[in-house]
C-alpha cells in the first residue's frame, strides 16, 4: 500500500518554518534520499506558441504574345502548373483573347520557382512567352 503524508517541520529557513515537502512511504518503509524522504516541487509550466502568420501570396500571369504557339502554352500549363488539358485550353484561350492569364496563387518560393521554369521552358523552346508574379 503507498500513501502519501504532508510533512511539516520546525528547522529550515530563518522563520523556524520549514518548507512544505511529501513523504512517500511504502508500508512503512521510507524511500528517497540519505534522510529518508523525497521532495517534489510544484509550479506551474506555460506552453508559449509562437504565433505565426500566413504568406503571402502571388499570382502567377502568362503574358499573351502572337509568337508563342497555342500549343507550347497548353504543354507549359500542364507541365508546370499540373492543369488538366481542358483547364490548360481554357487558360490558354484566355490569355489569348485577353492578353494576360492566370495560372494560379501561391506563396512566394513556389510562384517564384514556377515563374522560372515557365521561362526556362519558352527560352529552349526559343518562344518569347513572358510569365510574371504580382502579389495578391
Amino acid at each position: 500500500m503507498t500513501k502519501i503524508s504532508r510533512m511539516h517541520g520546525a528547522t529550515g529557513d530563518s522563520e523556524g518554518r520549514r518548507d512544505a515537502g511529501f513523504r512517500l512511504a511504502r508500508d512503512g518503509n521510507q524511500r528517497g534520499g540519505a534522510d529518508g524522504d523525497t521532495r517534489h516541487e510544484s509550479g506551474t509550466t506555460t506552453k508559449v506558441r509562437p504565433q505565426t502568420k500566413r504568406p503571402n501570396l502571388y499570382r502567377v500571369l502568362l503574358l499573351n504574345d502572337d509568337y508563342t504557339p497555342m500549343e507550347f502554352v497548353v504543354l507549359v500549363l500542364q507541365d508546370v502548373f499540373n492543369k488538366s488539358r481542358d483547364e490548360a485550353m481554357k487558360i490558354m484561350l484566355h490569355v489569348h483573347n485577353q492578353g494576360v492569364g492566370e495560372c494560379g496563387i501561391f506563396p512566394f518560393e513556389v510562384a517564384e520557382t514556377k515563374v522560372t521554369r515557365v521561362m526556362d521552358s519558352a527560352r529552349k523552346n526559343q518562344h518569347p512567352l513572358q510569365c510574371v508574379m504580382e502579389k495578391e
